[in-house]
């Protein structure tokens, strides 16, 4: 099954109308607006907003945006964020890369981590304690997600852990899944709960770009399995963890709850970060295709990439309420902002990719949903490629308007 997406043009039919009458050979459209499909297959949207060392403009649209949340800040002096999830009883945990998950209990931060881990748990370079999600029945049997960095004799390694919550403190319970290639760069570590209750996990290349085309390997891929460790039968491979490949570093993971659509967020190699439509047993390309490359329907395109600029994506997620209900919202590291990616009603192409609160809070690692429509948002400002601003990291809770 190959489902390669024609996405239309990123504007309205009144911007378009604007466009064609102000833009030709003697004036073409400015990189910093440029919004449109790629010089090559057509099959995936260019979209910029981002840092760029060429090209650092705004696109045309964000002018005139109003954002419809109210920013605050929760929490401030956190070391290095990457994920934040919230259990029943109101607690949020927050795992902090060197190795450390934090509590916040009724918006203010605990002193005693859940949990602080310790060796074979490794941190050089994107490595660390990274992904984190409770169990659909964490009230009942306790039960986190984790994804770390670890040392596996001389070389660095990924694995996904159960862990067993009681009262203020974590224990580890149970290994699901081990040897994911690791490295000091390129380790994915989102894991979410899909609504089929498996457990979906990204990972990276460790620089070893052929790794990511090679169906065997771990790396470069997302995986699937179940909350006990087991490989799902209906995988796409036989006993293999393996749902998708030809992934870079995805890092980011969000589902449509109408449809069950899976969303993911991508870098590239130096621009081109992608969002990608993830469908069971295809290959995003990597790294025989960046963007929208043409090469003759092989491989998925992207609904959506960043052409030129920088988005860094990381975490992203699908907002059900509020003003952007029907919308992903993503991170985004060296782009320092918030995405707002407008799909199609049927969910299977970008319309728009806006975006918001540039340069206001630094690098972003993360954003999730909330109860009444809030966003959490986290700083990722002393992860080592930052510039730590007073308080950082922050965790910023994004309330809508009215």
């Amino acid at each position: 099954m190959n489902n390669r997406l024609t996405v239309p043009l990123y504007a309205s039919l009144l911007s378009m109308a604007l466009l064609t009458t102000s833009c030709g050979p003697d004036n073409p459209i400015p990189d910093s607006q440029q919004l449109s499909q790629g010089e090559g297959s057509g099959q995936g949207q260019t979209a910029t907003g981002g840092n760029n060392e060429k090209d650092t403009g705004e696109s045309e649209d964000q002018g005139s945006e109003v954002v419809p949340y109210q920013a605050s800040v929760m929490v401030k002096g956190l070391n290095a964020p990457w994920e934040i999830v919230t259990v029943a009883d109101g607690r949020m945990f927050v795992t902090e890369r060197p190795g450390v998950i934090r509590v916040i209990t009724d918006g203010k931060l605990e002193a005693e981590p859940l949990i602080e881990f310790k060796a074979p748990f490794n941190e050089e370079g994107e490595g660390g304690l990274l992904g984190l999600e409770a169990d659909p029945d964490f009230e009942s049997n306790g039960y986190l997600y984790v994804y770390h960095s670890y040392l596996d004799g001389q070389d660095i390694a990924n694995r996904v852990l159960r862990l067993k919550v009681t009262g203020g403190k974590a224990v580890i319970d149970k290994e699901l899944l081990t040897g994911i290639p690791g490295g000091v760069n390129h380790n994915g570590g989102r894991i979410k709960i899909g609504p089929d209750q498996l457990l979906y996990i990204t990972t990276g290349e460790r620089y070893e770009p052929e790794l990511a085309q090679n169906q065997d390997s771990l790396g470069g891929k997302i995986l699937r399995i179940g909350l006990d460790g087991s490989i799902p039968s209906d995988n796409p491979w036989p006993n293999s963890p393996v749902y998708s490949m030809g992934h870079r570093n995805a890092q980011g993971l969000a589902w449509n709850p109408d449809n069950g659509y899976l969303y993911a967020t991508e870098h590239g190699q130096r621009n081109h970060d992608e969002i990608n439509w993830i469908v069971a047993g295809e290959n995003y390309g990597w790294p025989e295709v960046e963007g929208d490359d043409d090469d003759n329907g092989t491989y998925q395109a992207p609904l959506a990439h960043s052409g030129n600029n920088t988005w860094a994506p990381s975490g992203v997620a699908f907002i059900t309420e509020g003003p952007w209900a029907g919308s992903l919202v993503a991170a985004n590291l060296r782009g320092e902002q918030l995405l707002r990616v407008v799909l199609s009603k049927d969910g299977t192409k970008v319309e728009q990719v806006i975006p918001f609160f540039e340069d206001e809070w630094g690098r972003i690692r993360n954003v999730s949903t909330g109860e009444d429509g809030k966003l959490y948002v986290l700083t990722n400002n002393r992860d080592g490629r930052g510039s730590p601003r007073d308080g950082d990291d922050k965790l910023i809770v994004l309330t809508p308007e009215g």
